[in-house]
């Protein structure tokens, strides 16, 4: 049980990179959600997210019983989700557009530096739950950081798309 918490944890072992395995973590999951995007559409992603949420929960929670450490480096699960999350207004946007998301490639750099900016810095309700001390502290501030990120993605959208193209 342990063995697989960390495999899933880590991202099949991402978290071990170093360093800054968080954003090692945040790396992984684009073309991971890509993936998911060509399998299944924006719906996979997010639906993923949530999976990604409920196990990197679970998971951490395994991963950190009898430890001092409740948020170890290696668990980037909840970057994953995270990303994941953040990523979703381009995705639905190319679903829209009819076109493939990687034409969108300005709104994936927004998804995934927005994303790692407010993980990084946590403001106002983004440190409130990392400072849970908990697994599920763990993965809510990244669940968080993405609507953050997602939420950023899509007023930059709206301003280039709206205001200035």
């Amino acid at each position: 049980m342990k063995q697989l918490a960390q495999i899933a944890g880590t991202f099949f072992y991402v978290g071990y990179m170093r360093p800054f395995s968080g954003t090692w973590g945040s790396a992984a999951a684009l073309p991971v959600a890509y993936g998911l995007y060509l399998l299944g559409g924006p719906y996979l992603v997010a639906i993923g997210a949530v999976l990604a949420f409920f196990v990197g929960w679970w998971a951490t929670a395994v991963m950190i019983e009898g430890q001092d450490d409740h948020d170890p480096s290696e668990v980037v699960l909840d970057e994953v989700a995270g990303q994941w999350i953040a990523l979703l207004p381009v995705l639905i946007g190319a679903t829209h557009a009819g076109v493939d998301p990687l034409v969108m490639w300005p709104g994936w750099l927004v998804a995934f530096f927005g994303f790692r900016f407010f993980d990084i810095l946590k403001p106002g309700p983004i440190g409130t739950a990392d400072a849970r001390g908990d697994a599920l502290g763990v993965m809510l501030d990244d669940i968080l950081a993405g609507i953050a990120a997602a939420i950023t993605v899509g007023i930059l959208a709206y301003v280039y798309h709206g205001l200035i193209a």
